[in-house]
C-alpha cells in the first residue's frame, strides 16, 4: 500500500447534496444509498475525551479509511466486515469533487449496530488501569497482583464499554452487563470476534514493532444474523499503538495515536467538556506524522 502523499485533502464536514445523511459521529458521516447500502465518509475531525476538537488534522480521514480498508481485506477469513468492494466515487452526487472524497470513503453494507463497544487488551493502560488500581480487575475480570501500568497482561481480555452518544463519555461494563444488553448468544459471539480480531492483529503489528496495546471494534448483523465487523478497524483513532523498542512496564509509552494529543490536553485548563481548545499547529503536524506513521509501519 503506497504511502500518503504531503498533499491530501482537508475534510471538516462532508456536503453531499441529494444524500440523505442519516448519522454524523465523531468523525465519520454515513449518508444512505439505494440497495441496503450507506456511503461512510471519514472526516479529518479529531474528539478527544469524548469532544470533538475544533481544529481538523488534515488527511488524517484518508489515513484512517485506507489503514481499516487493510485490516478489512486481512481479517476477511476471520471475520466477516461491512465493505462492498463499490467505488465510492460512482455513487457521488453530480458535481462533486471526486479528489475529495475518493481516498476518505467507503461504501458498505447497512447493519443493525450492535450496541456495545467491544476493546481487546493485551496490556494495562488507561481506564482499564485506573480500575486494576482500584479493583484489581478491569470489567469485573479478576487479575494478578503485581502488574505495572503499560503491563502485558497474560492473555488479552475483552472488556467492553457502553456505546455512548457524540459528547458523552464510554462507560465499561462486565460481560454480564453485555448478555443482558444482546444476549448471551450474540455476547459469545462478539466477544470471540474482537479476541480472535485483536490477536491476529497484535501478530502482525508486533513483527513490524509496534505493539497493540488495546484496540476497540463495532459489530453489526445483517439480516440472517451474521456478526460482521464494521465503521472502523484497527486504526489510531481506535487503538493505543505503541513503539515496541520503547515499551517498558512501568513507563507510559510514546505512541502512535492521539495519546499524543490527549497529553497535550492534560497541560491545559480544560474541564474536557465542549467546547474543545483549538490545538497549535505543532500538534496538528506531529499527530498527522504520527498516524501516517503507523500507516506506513503496518501496510507497507
Amino acid at each position: 500500500m503506497r504511502a500518503l502523499s504531503p498533499m491530501t485533502t482537508t475534510l471538516s464536514e462532508s456536503e453531499l447534496p441529494g444524500l440523505a445523511r442519516v448519522h454524523r459521529g465523531k468523525v465519520r458521516d454515513v449518508y444512505a444509498l439505494a440497495n441496503g447500502h450507506l456511503l461512510m465518509v471519514a472526516s479529518d475531525r479529531l474528539s478527544a475525551f469524548d469532544v470533538i476538537l475544533p481544529d481538523p488534522i488534515p488527511g488524517k480521514g484518508e489515513i484512517l479509511t485506507r489503514m481499516s480498508n487493510f485490516w478489512f481485506a486481512q481479517t476477511a477469513s476471520l471475520c466477516p466486515n461491512h465493505l462492498t468492494g463499490i467505488d465510492p466515487v460512482s455513487v457521488l452526487p453530480a458535481g462533486v469533487d471526486p479528489a475529495l472524497y475518493a481516498e476518505r470513503s467507503v461504501v458498505v453494507r447497512r447493519l443493525q449496530p450492535v450496541p456495545v463497544e467491544a476493546i481487546a487488551r493485551g496490556y494495562l493502560i488507561g481506564s482499564g488501569w485506573k480500575e486494576y488500581q482500584q479493583r484489581g480487575s478491569v470489567c469485573g475480570i479478576a487479575l494478578p497482583g503485581g502488574i505495572e501500568m503499560a503491563g502485558e497482561l497474560p492473555q488479552p481480555i475483552f472488556t467492553p464499554s457502553t456505546k455512548a452518544a457524540v459528547g458523552e463519555h464510554d462507560e465499561n461494563i462486565g460481560f454480564d452487563d453485555v448478555v443482558s444488553k444482546i444476549g448471551a448468544d450474540l455476547a459469545e459471539r462478539v466477544r470471540a470476534a474482537t479476541l480472535a480480531l485483536y490477536r491476529h492483529a497484535r501478530a502482525w503489528a508486533a513483527a513490524r514493532g509496534i505493539l497493540i496495546a488495546d484496540t476497540k471494534f463495532e459489530f453489526g448483523l445483517d439480516e440472517e444474523g451474521t456478526l460482521h465487523v464494521m465503521d472502523e478497524m484497527l486504526t489510531p483513532d481506535s487503538s493505543r499503538f505503541w513503539p515496541a523498542a520503547q515499551w517498558r512496564p512501568g513507563c507510559n509509552p510514546p505512541s502512535f495515536d492521539k495519546q499524543y494529543v490527549r497529553d497535550h490536553l492534560e497541560t491545559l485548563d480544560w474541564n474536557k467538556t465542549a467546547p474543545g481548545p483549538r490545538l497549535p499547529a505543532l500538534i496538528i503536524e506531529g499527530t498527522r506524522a504520527k498516524y501516517e506513521e503507523a500507516l506506513r509501519l503496518l501496510t507497507e
